[in-house]
C-alpha cells in the first residue's frame, strides 16, 4: 500500500490567496498585543513555514513594526502571514486542515489577556438549547472557499470546481 501524505495547502476564506509548504516548525500561540490585532482575536496562531509558495494570488502586505511584516488576503481580509528576517509564519487557521499545526508553545506572555487562561470552562451552547440561534445557523449559506484546492474559484455557476 502506498504511504499517503499530508498536504500542506491552505489559504484565505475567499480563495483569492493560496499557498502550499514543504515542511512546518514550531508552531505557536503568540500572546502580543500586535498579533491580538492582526487576528482580531486573543492570540496570534502562528507556525514557521518552509518552502511556502502562492498557488492563486499573494497576500499584500502591512508592515507592523521595523522588522515584521504581516500577510493578508486584500478581497476578505483574511490573516495569512508573519514575515521576518529569519522566515515566514503562516496563520494556522489559515490551513485546509490546520490540525497538521497543533501548537507547542505561547509565546510573549507579558501581553496575555488573562481571561484566556479559563475560556475552556465556558459553557458551551448544544443545539437544541436556543431555538432561534439553531434556527439561524441552519439558515446559512457557506460562500467560504472549500478546504481544498481547487481549479477555479469562485466556482462558475452550476458547477462544482
Amino acid at each position: 500500500m502506498a504511504e499517503r501524505t499530508t498536504e500542506l495547502t491552505g489559504g484565505c476564506q475567499c480563495g483569492a490567496v493560496r499557498f502550499r509548504a514543504v515542511s512546518l516548525g514550531r508552531a505557536s500561540i503568540c500572546l502580543c498585543r500586535m498579533c491580538q490585532k492582526a487576528f482580531g482575536a486573543f492570540f496570534g496562531p502562528l507556525v514557521t513555514a518552509f518552502g511556502v509558495t502562492w498557488t492563486r494570488g499573494a497576500p499584500s502586505h502591512f508592515q507592523s513594526s521595523n522588522a515584521v511584516s504581516r500577510g493578508f488576503c486584500s478581497a476578505c481580509g483574511t490573516p495569512l502571514t508573519y514575515e521576518y528576517d529569519g522566515g515566514i509564519e503562516l496563520a494556522i487557521g489559515a490551513f485546509d486542515d490546520p490540525r497538521l499545526a497543533a501548537p507547542t508553545i505561547q509565546v510573549n506572555p507579558a501581553e496575555k489577556l488573562p481571561f484566556t487562561d479559563r475560556l475552556h470552562t465556558l459553557p458551551i451552547r448544544r443545539p437544541g438549547e436556543e431555538p432561534h440561534a439553531d434556527g439561524f445557523l441552519e439558515a446559512v449559506v457557506s460562500y467560504q472557499h472549500p478546504d481544498e484546492d481547487t481549479t477555479t474559484w469562485p466556482p462558475r455557476a452550476g458547477r462544482k470546481s
